[in-house]
């Protein structure tokens, strides 16, 4: 089966149960409608898949993998609403419908954003079935180092401050790896860090995690400049106009497919071992530059 239907079988499964959490966690009031809004049915659910992926070799149940894959993506869900405010990105529109902030308003939208960010740790917290207590606390903790100041929240704020400023491509690509790569290192290598895996294969996971949000992001800003509102479901072509700094801007549509290429072949090559004869993994990092058309 395709990379592709792989992901969207997948994401109809997660977003039944995902759904079903919600609901039956969440009550009828404005600030739970606003959470439910920008989550259910949520994109592609790629963060999701990964959590699943790595579940499958090293055996992590499926209950546990859901309940991981609801934190992040309810982790994601926030920074998307904080990222279309005025006072951030000022998009008025994400995955084909009014953001938030246009929804319900800009207060209730933070406030939802703020919400979404504390369910992610009540999941983990409190719903995971046969995990002892420091293996909970070091999730926990691992989580927030992903989405604070040396992960998602860190770069945000970098990419924020790089607008209209000639940035480097080292730089760009650090960025990249805090404001997305921490979030799908974190999705690719939670399972193997609870179900106590030897401390190599820890760390191939954390790196292919990383190297995979490097390499969404770089799609990511390619599509923005390339697809129509109908394809992307938000306005395109913003970056360019708030003056982004992206590797696509840093060194164009061809030094970008060549970059994004060349770092997963070295990857592959010096991690060959690690892929754990599943065709899958080395598909996946493929699957973005496959973006880049």
């Amino acid at each position: 089966m395709k990379i592709n239907k792989l992901i969207d079988h997948h994401k109809l499964e997660f977003d039944n149960f995902y759904k079903r959490i919600l609901e039956a966690k969440l009550d009828k009031s404005i600030l739970a409608k606003a959470m439910k809004y920008s989550s259910i049915k949520g994109g592609k659910r790629i963060r999701a898949f990964l959590v699943s992926e790595a579940s499958k070799i090293v055996n992590l149940s499926k209950h546990n993998a859901m309940i991981i894959s609801s934190s992040i993506e309810s982790i994601h869900s926030y920074s998307l609403i904080h990222d279309d405010l005025p006072s951030m990105d000022n998009d008025d529109f994400r995955r084909g419908k009014p953001s938030n902030h246009r929804r319900f308003g800009e207060a209730t939208a933070i406030l939802a954003g703020d919400a979404l960010h504390d369910f992610a740790f009540q999941l983990l917290s409190g719903s995971l079935n046969n995990i002892d207590e420091k293996k909970n606390i070091k999730l926990i903790n691992y989580l927030s180092l992903c989405t604070g100041y040396e992960g998602l929240a860190g770069g945000q704020s970098l990419d924020l401050i790089y607008e209209n400023k000639n940035i480097s491509k080292k730089k760009i690509i650090e960025m990249y790896y805090k404001k997305t790569g921490r979030l799908f290192q974190f999705s690719f290598a939670s399972p193997f860090i609870i179900n106590k895996q030897p401390n190599k294969r820890v760390n191939f996971s954390k790196n292919y995690g990383s190297l995979f949000g490097a390499l969404f992001q770089i799609a990511d800003d390619f599509i923005d400049e390339t697809n129509t509102f109908k394809e992307i479901g938000k306005t395109p072509g913003k970056d360019k106009k708030q003056g982004k700094r992206t590797l696509l801007s840093a060194i164009g549509k061809k030094g970008v497919k060549d970059y994004s290429t060349k770092i997963i072949e070295e990857f592959i090559k010096k991690n060959k071992r690690e892929f754990f004869n599943n065709p899958i993994l080395e598909k996946l990092l493929y699957y973005n530059v496959e973006k880049l058309k």
